[in-house]
């Protein structure tokens, strides 16, 4: 996709500059766009920018973050099913190469961070119970967060409205259970919230078991009319979380249930306990806006191999890491003007892990193999302008710039492990500007350029093809961002967006070898992404029927060397989503959804690749009220066709073993009871 057509797509909208000019007030809902820390109307903000509404979603068992992000475009979404390596979030094909968890992308919630300084975060951690809401930001204004600025997923909790008790059980195939308590007090100056849920499994396949409890505070505290204290606590513990493993091929078509043998010989499994506190400030006036936001944390995890690790040198097969993270964010916004706003902040940020490895003797710790201490101290400073030109042209321009100091201190040392300590320090500038021309009252365009950065991570730099110790080699990707966008409203009730983006990357960070768990990582020369994405929203039949339809075109290819032109690995090239909602009378109601996904390969050689799936989903609700009792009911049959899918590819794994099942047909169950006070 050339620059030129980026650059015209604001003016091909001229053409429909006389549609309605009445804005419909029922859907320009006002959203929270991240990137900014401001408030702006969907239509008039420059990015591609999609807030859901957890409710409009399908039921869920609340144990998969990919489950909210459904038909988000510009978002894809691997399900792994298997509990020890969560879910993989990726954003225009930055995140692709996470082995686990997340990666290249800012996850907050309530504008914490849950991403670690080094751009790494796990989406298990987050209570989904709490969740209304849910932001996706895309394009080049993400850069302005800083370090893996891919994208920004912004996940959003709401105080309690009235005082309540809430219990509710969830269950599903594989002796899934999963139960909760919530309870809220809203008063005038605090509300307070408590939560608990336990969930277990014995999974799809064998050895594939799972629990998990985790806790949740929350106190909303209103100091003045003008002034609001937040103090938030999570804690999240899974003392036991089997990996059955991913599949061949060969394996995934003969059986997608079985498990592989090592797992089971080696007892692979994980063990993760998290926990995170905050305290958040906030002071708003017409015309200025502070916060201040501190945060600390740890996350203790034992994860088994599928393998000893009994050279001296293999770092080991049993990973003992301890984590400990903080970090302070100031923030300032002031309106100089009617026509312009400046904002700017400040963050500090800081993680310690002290990691051990071990041999792995059969599914039991042996001999020690590393130890080492890792510190991350990343600062920031950032600064953003919004500028009304005109009456309906608008420039937005922001700059930041990270310091990352990265230091390794190994304690394992011999004449066969020599000391592997070591360090690195990046200085790295991200910035990023939009225009935006409105049209009219119901269509606006805009163009947005950016260059960001992405570090690697700690994880990432833990291991080297030969020999032991940090990979000094692996440096930070630079990209380059070019998109232009269309929104409009269309008719009463409808709202259409459409973008396209043009990215350029130079020492993408990309999967080297993958073997059994283990990961290491390279740079590629560049690489291109090149995409489109569309989304139409809004409802019929008196507003009791509502649809929504999104579709993601993006190709994502190497630019240099002998892998010119192949696709990059788990990256699908085409995604489409559609659902619609449907209210009946008396509480009822129904909904039907259906998602296709493009082929994605396992490898950069393009050999293999894990093919293209249809899945139709289908849920019903139902609520009942009895004075201040409520009683609420859902049943989802997911994978309505029992279709056999690839929930996620293994990037580059060494073994072939690159497919991870995704699951056949399931009924889950849904019932809360709550009671007002």
């Amino acid at each position: 996709m050339k620059y030129r057509t980026l650059l015209g797509l604001p003016f091909m909208a001229a053409p429909f500059c006389y549609a309605q000019q009445t804005a419909p007030e029922k859907i320009d809902e006002h959203v929270v766009v991240t990137a900014t820390q401001s408030q702006q109307s969907w239509l008039t903000s420059p990015a591609s920018v999609t807030r859901v509404d957890t409710t409009q979603q399908l039921p869920s068992l609340n144990i998969d973050a990919g489950d909210m992000l459904e038909g988000i475009p510009g978002i894809q979404a691997d399900s792994r099913y298997n509990y020890a390596q969560d879910t993989r979030l990726v954003i225009r094909g930055f995140g692709a190469r996470a082995a686990f968890g997340v990666r290249g992308l800012q996850l907050n919630i309530d504008g914490i961070p849950l991403s670690m300084p080094d751009g790494q975060a796990q989406t298990s951690s987050i209570m989904l119970d709490d969740i209304a809401s849910i932001e996706v930001l895309r394009g080049p204004l993400a850069v302005l967060y800083g370090n893996a600025g891919g994208g920004v997923v912004e996940w959003q909790s709401q105080a309690p409205m009235s005082s309540q008790i809430a219990l509710s059980t969830k269950q599903s195939a594989d002796n899934l259970q999963r139960y909760g308590a919530d309870l809220q007090y809203a008063g005038e100056q605090h509300q307070l919230k408590l939560m608990a849920t336990d969930f277990t499994t014995d999974g799809p396949r064998p050895h594939n078991r799972a629990e998990r409890q985790q806790q949740a505070l929350r106190w909303y505290m209103t100091l003045s009319d003008n002034q609001q204290l937040v103090l938030r606590y999570d804690n999240n513990y899974a003392p036991l979380l089997q990996d059955p493993s991913a599949l061949t091929p060969a394996d995934w078509r003969a059986d997608p249930t079985q498990t592989v043998q090592r797992a089971i010989d080696f007892d692979t499994r994980k063990r993760i306990h998290h926990r995170q506190g905050s305290l958040s400030w906030r002071y708003e006036t017409d015309h200025q806006n502070y916060r201040l936001s501190a945060w600390q944390g740890d996350r203790d995890i034992v994860q088994f191999l599928p393998f000893s690790g009994a050279d001296l040198t293999s770092s080991g097969a049993v990973i003992d890491l301890s984590r400990q993270f903080e970090g302070l964010h100031a923030f300032a916004q002031w309106q100089l003007s009617e026509q312009l706003d400046i904002s700017g902040g400040w963050m500090h940020e800081s993680q310690q892990d002290h990691r051990f490895g071990l041999v792995n003797d059969n599914g039991s710790r042996g001999e020690l193999r590393r130890d080492e201490f890792n510190h991350i101290d990343s600062q920031s400073l950032y600064l953003r302008s919004d500028w009304q030109l005109a009456d309906n042209w608008q420039v937005n321009a922001g700059i930041r710039y990270n310091e990352l100091d990265y230091r390794v201190m190994d304690y394992y040392i011999s004449p066969a492990n020599p000391d592997d300590s070591g360090g690195k320090t990046f200085d790295e500038l991200s910035a990023a500007a939009a225009v935006t021309w409105q049209l009219s009252e119901t269509i606006s365009s805009y163009l947005s350029y950016g260059e960001g950065f992405e570090t690697p991570t700690l994880t990432e730099l833990a291991y080297r093809n030969q020999g032991s110790g940090l990979n000094t080699e692996l440096m930070p990707s630079t990209n380059k961002q070019l998109e232009a966008g269309l929104k409009a409203y269309i008719a009463e009730n409808w709202r259409l967006g459409l973008s396209v983006f043009d990215i350029r990357s130079d020492n993408e960070i990309l999967v080297d070898q993958s073997n059994d768990g283990r990961t290491t990582y390279r740079n590629a020369a560049k690489t291109a992404r090149e995409g489109l994405e569309l989304s139409l929203q809004g409802s019929l039949i008196n507003d009791r029927l509502d649809a929504w339809v999104s579709y993601t075109h993006l190709s994502a290819t190497f630019e240099a060397g002998e892998l010119t032109g192949n696709q990059l690995p788990g990256v699908a090239k085409n995604q489409w989503y559609g659902r619609i909602n449907y209210a009946l009378p008396q509480q009822w109601q129904v909904q039907v959804s259906a998602r296709y996904r493009d082929s994605a390969y396992s490898s950069d050689n393009n050999q293999v690749k894990a093919p293209s799936y249809t899945l139709f989903d289908a849920a019903v609700r139902k609520s009942w009220q009895w004075g201040e009792h409520q009683l609420e009911g859902w049943l989802l049959l997911d994978n309505i066709t029992d279709k056999a899918y690839v929930g996620s590819v293994v990037v580059n794994q060494g073994s072939g073993r690159s497919f991870e099942p995704g699951i056949g047909r399931q009924l889950s169950v849904g019932l809360e009871w709550s009671r007002r006070f």
